[in-house]
């Protein structure tokens, strides 16, 4: 009967859940669908028309995408980016959390507030600057000045996240480790990073998202042929009614490639964002 009791007083609070997860869900479905059907369908009426008429179906739309070769530069330019990218965050957050954790040096709580600071700085008050600045260097308009702006300020979050986990491993482990005669790279190496797969998945998973998803550092910084993927969406956008075939076939392969690596890693997410919070 208790559980009974239970199960009666939380049904709402399932049942609100369940509404609020099928109405963030319907906009991705409609997409999908969209992406499913052709063109001159599209034009005619809503997507949720093809529920009663599946025939409507079609795998034209994605066909179309991939002969299309400025949408299938645009999807490897974005690779290119974000891998790049991310692991560039990865490695370089990792060693300076590290740094910040266990090694103890002068200024060091300092850097970590500089650090914690940049994290409240838009991306946009750097725009004009470094733009400036790749103009000078022969970056601007190239992949590489892409990635090195998603890298730079990536840093801070990474910094901030992996510094307070690295600071919650017990230091008796690192002891031992330097005790049987191991360096500093070797300890971060062999015990740290084993230990602190939740941590850097979760950051893997924040730092892809967010690159592969930008629009804004692309449309600054990368010339038509480093453009990524959401560039080039956004100018098939211009003429919406006769590309439509290749805008929602390309929007979805956009959002099913952050998904992917999200389930892919799903399990140390909730782990990761808990790194720091309790002692």
């Amino acid at each position: 009967m208790r559980r009974l009791v239970r199960l009666v007083a939380s049904a709402p609070v399932h049942l609100f859940l369940v509404a609020v997860g099928l109405l963030w869900l319907l906009p991705g479905v409609g997409l999908l669908v969209a992406s499913l059907r052709s063109a001159p369908d599209n034009a005619r009426n809503g997507w949720w028309n093809a529920l009663r008429h599946p025939h409507e179906l079609t795998w034209s739309g994605y066909s179309h995408l991939l002969h299309t070769p400025r949408m299938v530069h645009a999807f490897w330019n974005t690779v290119l980016i974000t891998v790049p990218a991310a692991l560039m965050v990865l490695a370089i957050g990792a060693l300076a959390g590290y740094a910040l954790a266990w090694i103890p040096f002068r200024g060091r709580d300092w850097v970590f507030l500089v650090a914690v600071a940049l994290l409240v700085v838009p991306l946009q008050v750097a725009l004009i600057p470094v733009a400036e600045l790749y103009g000078r260097l022969g970056l601007y308009g190239r992949i590489p000045g892409v990635v090195f702006f998603h890298v730079a300020f990536g840093l801070p979050f990474a910094t901030f996240l992996l510094r307070n986990y690295f600071a919650e491993i017990p230091g008796e482990l690192l002891e031992a480790a330097r005790m049987d005669g191991a360096g500093e790279l070797s300890i971060f190496l062999r015990v740290v990073l084993p230990l602190s797969i939740p941590a850097l998945a979760s950051l893997l998973i924040f730092q892809f998202v967010w690159v592969w998803n930008d629009l804004l550092v692309g449309l600054v910084f990368a010339s038509p042929e480093a453009a990524p993927l959401t560039v080039a969406i956004r100018e098939q956008t211009r003429q919406f009614g006769s590309n439509i075939d290749v805008i929602a076939p390309g929007a979805f392969v956009s959002m099913v490639v952050p998904l992917v690596v999200f389930f892919a890693f799903q399990r140390y997410f909730v782990q990761g964002l808990l790194a720091g919070s309790v002692k």
